[in-house]
């Protein structure tokens, strides 16, 4: 046994010395090759596919998670525009307002609108600003195209404007054109004015602007107020009919402007230091006819 282990080990050695000095078996290695390659690849088969699936499982996972992250940011960022492009808007209301060549002698105060009544019959709006701000009652209110009307309420944070289209309000106005006094009554309606008791031979045009005639004391003369529309002489009455559009956008603005004329500025800002409504002329509505 032991003579041929010998044996075989000596031609071992002799077939490896001869193969490789000349290469004989190089053919039967790959022949051999050939044929055991499908063998290890069926033995190697569940490892590969096993890594494959984990593989591809873990980037359907990262492409889900990262596709989440990406839709979350981008709704994100839409808001975030949205809200961009409401400040924009905002920031050029405001400016428009406060760039106004009416406004640049008196002393303002912007205040946001809080609520409107809904009442048909009345035409009211809260503002942010109250006493605490300086508000009064009488207080003029603006937007950057014409007269909104007064405040008639105030609380320490909050006041409530009377709009000019109110039916019970009036505000004494002049024609910017001829200088023709008149005053413009509320009707309820969102975009209408009545002025009455106008003569049949006033001259009067449609697109003819309104402003305030300062006559009341409490609106400073020369800011818009509103535009004639429509104007019906019938020779059977004594007075035309009258009927105008108000400048301001009153059913649209979100931004009001608080203005102190330059005769009440050294009262109201007394009057508001300690605690106290305007005087009682100022507080009463605007004549009427």
């Amino acid at each position: 046994m032991a003579m041929r282990a010998a044996l075989l080990v000596l031609a071992s050695v002799f077939l490896m010395t001869l193969d490789h000095r000349q290469q004989h078996l190089e053919t039967m290695r790959a022949t051999l090759a050939m044929v055991l390659y499908p063998l290890e690849y069926l033995v190697s088969l569940p490892a590969t596919a096993g890594n494959w699936a984990s593989d591809a499982f873990a980037a359907r996972s990262h492409l889900i998670s990262e596709n989440e992250n990406l839709r979350s940011r981008q709704l994100k960022l839409e808001a975030r525009l949205l809200k961009f492009d409401a400040l924009l808007a905002e920031n050029s209301r405001l400016r428009e307002m406060l760039q106004s060549p009416r406004m640049v002698d008196e002393r303002l105060l912007v205040a946001e609108l809080l609520a409107v009544d809904m009442d048909p019959f009345k035409r009211q709006a809260v503002l942010n600003k109250g006493s605490l701000a300086g508000v009064y009652r009488g207080h003029p209110v603006l937007d950057a195209k014409g007269v909104m009307g007064q405040v008639t309420e105030v609380s320490p944070v909050s006041s409530v404007a009377m709009l000019i289209t109110d039916p019970s309000h009036a505000i004494p106005v002049q024609f910017n054109r001829s200088g023709l006094r008149a005053i413009a009554l509320g009707t309820g309606e969102a975009d209408r004015l009545e002025l009455p008791h106008i003569p049949n031979t006033a001259d009067i045009r449609v697109g003819d602007l309104l402003v305030t005639s300062g006559l009341d004391r409490r609106f400073p003369p020369g800011y818009p107020v509103a535009k004639i529309q429509h104007v019906d002489k019938d020779p059977s009455q004594p007075y035309a009919f009258i009927v105008a559009r108000p400048t301001a956008e009153l059913e649209r603005v979100r931004e009001v402007l608080l203005i102190w004329p330059d005769h009440l500025t050294e009262t109201s800002e007394s009057e508001a230091a300690l605690g106290e409504d305007a005087p009682e002329e100022m507080a009463q509505e605007a004549p009427s006819s």
